[in-house]
């Protein structure tokens, strides 16, 4: 069934973040004294009583801002109004009812939605301050005094945003997405494809390097299937992450990669492949997740004969640890082979969970090592005697042997080649668990 939307809305600065991270019960959007940080729509699931709610944590809504970055936060806001079944407009106690409160009531009851008005930082225990009774004014029936930093009141927000919700749920899509992180360096067009895919503006896009500060979520379903594309912050080199938000963002996209089927690597064309894309593309590989390497802004690009033998043959030279990874050359700006993402992370996806019965693994085995004899040492033979899968995402194979220490990496490399072309593991690192006679593999790797 679908979850009802509730979107939390509000000037900059107020508690949005903290009021949206305490009902969560982790720390969701990024929470800081500076304002705007949020700058994105980002989701969390939430049950009160019974009732399933899809929450939505929203920029700080500035109404009269000439400044871009500003005006496109306020769009986002009301993006998430326009999805919302509810709203949740949070005001804050100190600074009483603001000329910018007083706009944004004014938009929202344009909605027509039901709202109700969260006064924050009502710090102090006992009778209610009498500043409180002044936001009646704004002209909505509820309005809750709350704490979002210490976490009195949310409960009666939540019974007041429940009193509010459909009877009946609509069926909701997700359940069985895949997930997919979209990773990369700042402005190397992560935000710009997302939103090229959702058909909307979905995530913030500017020319200034590291706009996205959130991982951010996007529920798509079509033709091809349902996928969660997971727009996450630029990942930048260490030594250049001074800011500590940034430095939380950079924490957020790796938590990304981590909880992803599959990741999107996007490389800059114009740029070309660089040591950055190299430890960022390593990120995707050490976590074990299906991957697609994606050049972006390929429109930019003079072209020629040989031009994309070129960049594949510099790609595969900087990533020789992920030649299994399919490349995709689009323009996020022109849509130009955008669509074929779908069909690349559905192969990758579906590799990445492939199983293969112990007697076929076996049977591959003995025609591999007939092949090419496993190597000796001081007269001694590497001898294996079977292997067998143990997980999947990423297929991970443990093989049983004489002696560890005689198995070498390039024997092992050709193994992992042999996987490959037998059963078709493209797209997916693969975990080799090396044992000898007599010890057991401990689980699933």
């Amino acid at each position: 069934m679908a979850k009802s939307t509730v979107a939390v809305v509000g000037r900059p600065n107020v508690g949005k973040s903290t009021f949206f991270n305490k009902i969560a019960g982790e720390r969701i959007s990024i929470v800081e004294d500076t304002p705007g940080v949020t700058r994105d729509r980002i989701y969390c699931d939430v049950e009160w009583n019974g009732r399933q709610m899809l929450f939505i944590d929203t920029g700080g809504i500035e109404p009269d801002t000439d400044t871009p970055i500003l005006k496109q936060m306020c769009d986002q806001a009301m993006i998430a109004v326009g999805a919302a079944d509810v709203i949740v407009f949070m005001t804050e106690l100190p600074a009483g009812v603001t000329a910018a409160d007083r706009e944004i009531a004014s938009m929202l009851k344009k909605s027509r939605k039901p709202v109700v008005v969260a006064v924050n930082k009502v710090d102090s225990t006992g009778e209610t301050p009498a500043g409180f009774y002044e936001f009646y004014e704004l002209g909505f029936e509820e309005v809750v005094p709350v704490s979002s930093l210490h976490g009195t009141g949310t409960g009666d927000i939540l019974d007041a945003v429940a009193a509010h919700l459909p009877e009946a749920e609509r069926e909701q899509g997700g359940d069985g997405a895949i997930r997919v992180a979209v990773i990369g360096k700042p402005n190397a067009g992560k935000s710009s494809i997302v939103n090229r895919i959702a058909g909307e503006e979905r995530v913030i896009v500017s020319d200034v390097p590291g706009t996205t500060r959130d991982a951010v979520d996007t529920l798509i379903e079509n033709k091809y299937g349902k996928y969660i594309f997971v727009d996450t912050a630029g990942i930048r080199r260490s030594a250049k992450i001074e800011d500590r938000v940034e430095r939380f963002s950079v924490v957020r996209a790796n938590a990304a990669v981590e909880k992803a089927d599959v990741c999107l690597v996007m490389v800059d064309a114009a740029q070309g492949i660089t040591a950055q894309d190299e430890r960022i593309a390593g990120l995707a590989h050490n976590a074990g997740k299906a991957s697609v390497i994606v050049i972006n802004k390929w429109d930019t690009i003079e072209k020629d004969d040989s031009t994309v033998k070129k960049f594949k043959k510099d790609i595969e030279v900087a990533l020789t640890y992920m030649r299994y990874a399919p490349n995709a050359f689009v323009s996020a700006l022109t849509g130009q082979r955008v669509e074929k993402l779908y069909g690349m992370i559905n192969l990758v996806y579906e590799n990445s969970r492939r199983r293969v019965t112990t007697g076929l693994l076996n049977d591959f085995l003995a025609e591999t090592t007939a092949r090419v004899q496993p190597p000796t040492d001081k007269g001694r033979r590497l001898k294996i005697y079977y292997m067998t899968q143990t997980g999947i995402q990423p297929p991970t194979f443990v093989l049983f042997c004489n002696d560890a220490e005689l198995f070498h990496f390039s024997y092992q490399r050709y193994i992992e080649n042999c996987l490959r072309e037998a059963f078709d593991f493209s797209g997916t690192p693969i975990r080799l668990v090396i044992k000898q006679k007599g010890e057991q593999p401990k689980g699933e790797f």
